[in-house]
């Protein structure tokens, strides 16, 4: 299988989480886990559970709270529903356009959009989550990774087309044992993904 990450260090795991869909990776304390633009322009939606027990999650509004930021800066971490360092954001090579505001996508959100039986994000962790063998309790509020949600000055939000183009990545170093789920955003009824949810590539490597 042809390398998909230009990565010198040693790769654990490699894959592609196709359109649409959700995959769940392990990665250990100390490891860095890349999510990658394939064709560009696709988001992702990432949740980071401690492993084995789920309890303990990425919490945006924690982390927004900490870091002052809509979301954080390359260097400082994300943190829990216990307000403690649970990844760290480490490489950012996108245009640095994310989004810790928005909800997962659902079937409720499909249906309001006249859109029965859709694809979500929250039926991609659920799935993942059961495959890992793992009961998921709470659908966390998702790190939505290469979303372009401009904020108004009147506090207005906009769902935009996402900028990232082919082979941008994020990097993000486990700071314990966690369970990470990528969704690539089945969304096609906004102009979220560029009209067409799209593959995503995923690395968990030892740094």
């Amino acid at each position: 299988m042809p390398r998909r990450f230009p990565l010198a260090e040693p790769v654990v795991a490699e894959t592609v989480v196709p359109a649409a869909t959700g995959k769940s990776f392990v990665a250990r304390a100390g490891q860095h886990v890349a999510v990658a633009q394939r064709d560009g322009g696709q988001v992702v939606d990432l949740f980071v559970f401690s492993y084995p027990e789920v309890d303990e999650y990425l919490s945006a509004q924690h982390t927004r709270v900490s870091s002052g930021r809509l979301f954080p800066r390359v260097g400082e971490p994300f943190l829990s529903n216990r307000r403690t360092p649970i990844v760290t954001l480490v490489v950012d090579s996108s245009p640095g356009v994310h989004d810790m505001l928005v909800a997962a996508c659902d079937p409720m959100r499909y249906e309001l959009l006249g859109a029965s039986d859709h694809a979500s994000c929250e039926q991609n962790l659920a799935t993942a989550m059961r495959e890992a063998g793992v009961e998921l309790r709470v659908v966390p509020q998702p790190v939505n990774l290469f979303m372009n949600v401009p904020v108004g000055p009147d506090g207005s939000l906009d769902l935009a087309p996402s900028p990232a183009g082919p082979g941008d990545r994020v990097v993000l170093r486990a700071e314990r044992d966690v369970l990470v789920v990528v969704s690539s955003c089945p969304q096609d009824l906004l102009p979220i993904n560029n009209g067409t949810p799209k593959d995503v590539a995923v690395a968990i490597y030892d740094p």
